[in-house]
């Protein structure tokens, strides 16, 4: 049995992966704000999953932990997680401590796309020997797999193609360079573009412009060219065969899927060269509900993701 933490802001999921590669318990329960309430959510998820799996927390083979921030995969420490209050915090040491059980971290991203290239293999019978998950969330980020192995680069930014600025003349990113590819596809660039009170401002959007709305046309219009600029800058990069979608804005499904390749079709017609790369069958949307972070995060434990590309 391997376990998988995934902490997120506001809530923290969590998943037990038996011998056979099947998903068995999971469970959820909100995410405390700062160091000590972080650590003390780890714990409770911990006992709830060892209360439901009937084994003590020494009988899981591998604990791993996805969270957002810049993470230190080596040492377990955890840096700039601003939504969960983190401003440096030795997190996996802390829980191998208390738990007892070596505890590997992981960034969410990353932990996500080892999720997702393990629900390729279980879903098709075997593996795409590379694979880039695009997380479409608030912001914008990717995880890549290659060759069967997590690339986390030099410093562990690999992946960060949110702030490849695409528009010299864009607005301002929180990063502080202007026009990065995240201002045109995330959450927050629907927020800035389509003010609303709705719940899921995105599914607003996208039903007024099935509507006929001229407005909601132009505004989902830019932000799914900034999609399959995002698909095209992971196959460009890295060549990957699979490209899939995941994140909150992945509830988005179908109507998200087709418009993509939509325009990543429209592109081929377009360039020959675009053409071949045939950008558009490379994409899918992972399965709504799937917990790739909290699956990717009981994972990367193991052996192959050990010994990462870098």
């Amino acid at each position: 049995m391997r376990l998988g933490i995934d902490i997120g802001g506001t809530k923290t999921a969590a998943v037990a992966i038996g011998a056979d590669g099947e998903l068995s318990d999971q469970v959820r329960m909100p995410t405390g704000f700062g160091a000590e309430a972080v650590v003390a959510t780890a714990i409770r998820t911990v006992e709830r999953m060892t209360e439901l799996a009937g084994v003590d927390a020494s009988s899981f083979t591998s604990i791993g932990i996805g969270i957002p921030g810049a993470v230190d995969s080596e040492t377990g420490r955890v840096e700039h997680a601003v939504n969960l209050g983190l401003e440096g915090l030795d997190l996996g040491p802390r829980l191998a401590d208390r738990l007892g059980v070596d505890v590997r971290v992981e960034n969410d991203v990353k932990a996500a796309a080892v999720g997702a290239h393990h629900l390729l293999g279980v879903a098709g019978g075997t593996r795409a020997s590379s694979m880039a998950y695009l997380n479409l969330g608030t912001g914008l980020a990717a995880g890549v797999v290659l060759e069967g192995r997590l690339l986390r680069g030099g410093h562990g930014v690999a992946g960060e193609i949110g702030h490849v600025p695409v528009d010299p003349a864009g607005v301002r990113c929180g990063c502080g360079q202007r026009g990065c590819l995240e201002t045109i596809a995330s959450g927050l660039a629907i927020a800035r573009a389509w003010p609303t009170n709705s719940e899921h401002p995105a599914r607003e959007l996208f039903d007024a412009a099935e509507a006929g709305d001229a407005r909601a046309v132009a505004v989902r219009e830019e932000f799914l060219e900034g999609v399959a600029a995002a698909v095209r800058l992971l196959v460009l990069a890295v060549d990957v065969d699979a490209v899939v979608i995941g994140g909150g804005l992945a509830a988005l499904g179908e109507p998200l899927l087709f418009a993509t390749r939509r325009i990543l079709n429209q592109w081929a017609a377009e360039s020959a060269f675009l053409a071949s790369l045939d950008l558009a069958t490379r994409v899918q949307v992972i399965p709504l509900g799937f917990p790739a972070a909290a699956v990717g995060a009981a994972l990367v434990g193991e052996h192959q993701w050990l010994k990462s590309s870098s």
